[in-house]
């Protein structure tokens, strides 16, 4: 027994770590953001407040224009499994429900609540949540009429991860690798407010069953490993292991942190949850903690500003807050001609600077032909496979291209197209310019078009065979 007890401290003073096949080392650029403490953003003059939260999932309005909400009110509440609840990220007036632009490669807009503050930010009544008295199912559902979801830029639904799954979860891993250049808010919530991240992950430990939690951070990011882990050692908590992992992108890719933190590799077509690992972002671990602690919503989230800007730093901004306000914050050069949201890897193009804050919004960079250099016109694929050798999904992304370009979509599935993770290796890599990554979200995109069409296709048949 104590052979066993003896092996195990070692093991958690020693981790044994793991690599995953490609990836890429571009410049990281951290520096630049990450020195400043996280400022709070001043209130805009309007809010903007996305219903859409997915391809999956709409919220369904409960406010109506005129009406006076409080800070942390629900303004649309969930609709579906994969839905969680919208709330006012301020106290004011309602002004409109109507479409708005919102951030993605469409452009197109979605139905959206626009709220005036009044400039008072008064809350809402605000009970803590006693998870330790309620059952797991209790606690998704608070999760969910809370608003959280995943913070690390696919806004997943929080309350979903935190499923048991079919086996049960073993271990919890909390994604601090923020792997992508330029991008530096999870550094800062680390540093600043790491007992509050790891007391949300222990209550999500609680909620999963999962035995250990693993952190896994970047060590190009040294004071926020030191600072968790002395945040794990006050808070008395044996079963939290923080590790630094090498750098290297994508490694905070939900499947390649589990890679390097278990060795457990997960296939095509499978989940986390099938091997007894779940994986959430720092900033979730945080909201989560919010929630059950204060009571308070998700209204909120910490970003980056960076790029070509005079003053980058990180900002905690109110969800619906308009790009265009929070911009001179962090003062923009004169020979600024673009804007991303998310980093240079795989951010989106911004088609007007009206676009909200969204929950997924980790970042706003600022390009200029000296920093980002316009890119040369795309020239034919030469096939010489350095596509497949960085991608971190072991896929092949030339062929993927190839049948994309040609709108051979049955093919690019029988390629896995879907195990795309969209992290733009390929793109970097590729000597012929070529945007892969835009060519594998058009497909997806048609393909998940399609399906749609032949759904709305086989309901209207069996209504006209039923008639």
């Amino acid at each position: 027994m104590e052979v066993s007890r003896g092996a195990d401290q070692a093991d958690r003073m020693m981790p044994k770590l793991f690599t995953f096949k490609g990836g890429v080392k571009p410049a990281s650029h951290k520096d630049e953001s990450a020195d400043a403490p996280i400022r709070v953003a001043p209130l805009p003059s309007r809010l903007i407040i996305p219903l859409r939260q997915s391809a999956r999932a709409v919220a369904r309005c409960v406010v109506e224009p005129g009406q006076a909400v409080r800070k942390g009110e629900v303004i649309a509440a969930a609709e579906g499994p994969m839905c969680t609840a919208v709330h006012a990220p301020t106290s004011g007036t309602v002004l409109a429900i109507e479409p708005q632009p919102v951030p993605h490669p469409s452009g197109l807009p979605a139905p959206s609540i626009i709220i005036e503050p009044d400039g008072k930010d008064r809350w809402i009544d605000l009970t803590p949540f006693d998870h330790l008295a309620a059952t797991p199912q209790q606690t998704r559902d608070y999760l969910r009429d809370c608003g959280i979801v995943g913070l690390g830029g696919a806004g997943f639904p929080s309350h979903v991860k935190l499923g048991p799954g079919e086996k049960g979860i073993d271990t919890l891993i909390i994604n601090g690798a923020e792997c992508e250049p330029w991008i530096t808010c999870d550094d800062r919530l680390m540093r600043e407010r790491a007992e509050m991240v790891l007391a949300g992950a222990a209550i999500m430990r609680h909620v999963t069953g999962a035995r250990r939690i693993l952190v896994g951070i970047e060590d190009n990011k040294p004071l926020a490993v030191e600072s968790m882990k002395a945040a794990a050692e006050k808070l008395g908590e044996s079963a939290i292991d923080v590790i630094a992992v090498p750098t290297r992108y994508p490694a905070g890719g939900e499947k390649q942190l589990i890679r390097v933190l278990t060795g457990i590799e997960i296939p095509y077509g499978k989940l986390g949850t099938h091997f007894g690992v779940q994986c959430f972002n720092v900033g979730s671990a945080h909201a989560v903690f919010r929630a059950i602690a204060h009571g308070e919503p998700l209204i909120s989230r910490i970003l980056t500003l960076s790029g070509n800007m005079a003053k980058p730093g990180n900002f905690e901004v109110l969800i619906g807050t308009p790009i265009r306000e929070l911009l001179p914050l962090a003062e923009p050069r004169a020979d600024t001609d673009r804007y991303l949201m998310g980093g240079p890897m795989m951010g989106v193009a911004l088609q007007s600077l009206d676009i909200p804050v969204v929950k997924g919004t980790n970042c706003i960079l600022a390009g200029s032909p000296t920093l980002f250099p316009p890119p040369p016109p795309e020239m034919p694929c030469i096939r010489c496979g350095e596509c497949a050798k960085v991608c971190p999904a072991e896929l092949q992304p030339f062929q993927l291209y190839w049948f994309s370009r040609a709108k051979i979509f049955g093919k690019t599935q029988e390629f896995s197209l879907f195990d795309c993770i969209e992290c733009g290796c390929c793109s970097y890599v590729c000597p012929s310019r070529i945007p892969l990554v835009d060519y594998f979200r058009f497909a997806k995109g048609e393909i998940w078009a399609r399906e749609k069409e032949k759904a709305a296709a086989d309901v209207a048949r069996q209504r006209y065979e039923l008639r």
